[in-house]
């Protein structure tokens, strides 16, 4: 029986939630599960938005109510592209899709070995390549290792550089994927080695996450679905 695509949509707003929740935890914050969305008090790390809706039908004004938009940069995750925050003061930042792989479906052949880091140095060696130079490497902390729920996945070139890499964090129904890079080629050349690691630490499950413009494109070409519409709202 094939899982409606709103449904699919939902698995991976909560999935994308609980990796918010996970990247504010090993900064020292603090969000909230609702019924309708996560949320944080204050401001969440960089990139990262401020609250996520888990369902239609949230209310605009409880959300920003449960945030801190009197700081600079708070953001909204607008899982199902149908709230209008224009009145609260935000601006729509970009829209993308909600994507969806099935479990066991084959992953493009690879080149690169992997590995999940372990340890702060290859954490370290895995943000510097992400960051590639950006100044935001340290946004990734050791305190991210505590999590038994996410994994950060490297792509190794035959002398052992981290080349490519992406996020792996587990729910109960998904794995949802995020960060995806590559140092030559963009996402499509991180997609098979990133695949291939998700297929082999968890076989069963499928795989989400969102993408938008050419990463979007990418991601289609190995596999994934579009099955559902999200905005970003940035405050200010």
């Amino acid at each position: 029986m094939t899982t409606p695509k709103h449904l699919l949509a939902q698995a991976a707003a909560r999935n994308n939630a609980e990796w918010c929740a996970a990247m504010s935890r090993s900064h020292g914050l603090a969000g909230e599960f609702g019924e309708l969305a996560w949320a944080a008090p204050t401001r969440t790390p960089l990139f990262y938005p401020d609250a996520v809706t888990l369902a239609p039908g949230a209310d605009p004004d409880a959300i920003v109510a449960r945030i801190d938009t009197a700081a600079t940069g708070a953001s909204i995750k607008d899982s199902f592209a149908d709230l209008d925050l224009t009145s609260a003061g935000f601006q729509l930042l970009f829209e993308a899709q909600w994507i969806h792989r099935p479990a066991g479906a084959p992953a493009t052949a690879t080149a690169l070995s992997w590995e999940a880091a372990a340890d702060p140095d290859s954490l370290r060696a895995w943000a510097i390549a992400w960051d590639d130079g950006e100044g935001n490497a340290d946004l990734f902390r050791p305190e991210l290792l505590e999590d038994p729920a996410a994994y950060v996945l490297a792509g190794l070139s035959p002398d052992g550089r981290v080349v490519a890499g992406a996020v792996a964090s587990r729910s109960d129904e998904v794995v949802g994927i995020s960060n995806v890079f590559a140092l030559d080629g963009g996402p499509g050349m991180a997609w098979p080695v990133v695949l291939d690691a998700v297929h082999r630490l968890f076989p069963t499950l499928p795989v989400v996450g969102y993408e938008h413009g050419d990463d979007l494109d990418a991601a289609v070409r190995h596999g994934f679905e579009p099955v559902g519409p999200l905005r970003v709202w940035l405050h200010g």
